[in-house]
């Protein structure tokens, strides 16, 4: 009977040792971790979200909000039931580690509201990074930066309209290679658009004017923006039949930004070419 009954409490004390163990979640269906950074020990992802192109408020070394545009990532963690609590700034303090050591920054850290934000420059690209942590859990919501791919092309129709409101209208979706003038392909849909602006409205002629971003020599900019308007002219007369005494090419280097050089969306915005109304 004594030996039962010691079996019995052995099997109760092996019971409340598994009870106090922490039971791993699942993370939820479709996630991953973030390509920079591993999870904390004993944590489960329980929300997850990828957009290949977004934006996010980040608190940057001035304490001000700033926009930041790429391809984001949300993850949240939670901890594992009957694991014990890191405690927050622990958690803070080791996504931190884990970030200098490939390169990162700390440009902002706020143990009241329990916050960071962290700067990653790395393999060509910059990553920031905002951890939230509020134990027992934690929020990483990532944007690395990119500039926005031109995937729509502004209508003959609306070209018309503000070249009759304004005398001009910025061209995108006329690509180049870095440092050349040779018109890639995937700009066709952009310069056929041009093409029948100008064949529906037969006594309109224009400048084809030149834009790049503030990278570089001046000069080298002002030969660049001219042969690249030279090679939409050639395009449009060639494969459009537009007659050649209806275009007249200039390039203009970087004088006449619509944005900030700055930044890489602004340089992305300033890399152009405007039709302006003869």
């Amino acid at each position: 009977m004594k030996r039962i009954i010691t079996l019995f409490f052995m099997i109760l004390a092996l019971l409340s040792c598994f009870s106090l163990t922490a039971v791993g979640e699942p993370d939820v269906k479709g996630s991953k971790e973030h390509p920079l950074l591993t999870r904390m020990p004993d944590f489960y992802i329980s929300g997850y979200k990828y957009n290949d192109y977004d934006s996010h408020k980040f608190i940057d070394q001035d304490k001000k909000q700033v926009v930041v545009e790429g391809s984001k990532y949300y993850i949240e963690y939670k901890l594992n039931k009957g694991a014990t609590e890191p405690g927050e700034l622990k958690i803070r303090r080791n996504i931190q580690d884990a970030l200098k050591k490939i390169g990162g920054k700390v440009i902002f850290d706020d143990n009241f509201n329990k916050c960071s934000t962290i700067v990653v420059e790395k393999d060509g690209s910059e990553t920031w990074i905002d951890v939230r942590s509020y134990n027992p859990m934690y929020r990483l919501t990532t944007i690395t930066k990119k500039v926005m791919e031109q995937e729509v092309v502004a209508t003959a129709e609306v070209m018309g309209n503000d070249i009759n409101s304004t005398g001009h209208v910025s061209i995108y979706g006329i690509y180049f290679d870095t440092g050349k003038a040779d018109i890639k392909p995937e700009s066709d849909a952009a310069i056929a658009e041009i093409a029948k602006l100008l064949q529906n409205n037969p006594s309109l002629k224009v400048y084809v004017v030149g834009h790049t971003d503030s990278d570089g020599s001046f000069d080298l900019n002002m030969k660049l923006s001219r042969d690249r308007a030279e090679a939409v002219t050639r395009t449009l007369i060639s494969k459009h039949g537009i007659a050649s005494d209806r275009l007249k090419s200039h390039g203009v280097s970087s004088l006449a930004p619509v944005a900030s050089n700055d930044t890489e969306e602004g340089k992305q915005k300033n890399r152009r070419v405007e039709l302006v109304k003869q």
